[in-house]
């Protein structure tokens, strides 16, 4: 976690396929995974972007608005611990 909110995009994108999964001792969790992909894809993950359209394919365009919410508002959060 510490080095994704660094803007580590590997280890965002590690969180994605965790949460996508259900790996690394979390639950499958769409909305998580799309979140963690979209914030790889931020700082350049190819990865991470393909990834976050597979996923997107298996969820409502609900779950993707929470998704990008989350996303920014953990952006923001990380941002304000950074200050």
């Amino acid at each position: 976690m510490r080095d994704a909110a660094r803007g580590n995009a590997q280890a965002r994108f590690d969180l994605g396929v965790a949460y996508s999964c259900g790996t690394g001792g979390v639950g499958v969790d769409l909305i998580e995974a799309h979140k963690w992909f979209s914030l790889a894809a931020l700082v350049g993950s190819e990865e991470g972007q393909h990834c976050r359209a597979e996923v997107a394919e298996e969820m409502t365009a609900r779950e993707i608005v929470e998704a990008q919410r989350l996303a920014r508002a953990w952006l923001v959060q990380t941002a304000c611990r950074a200050a």
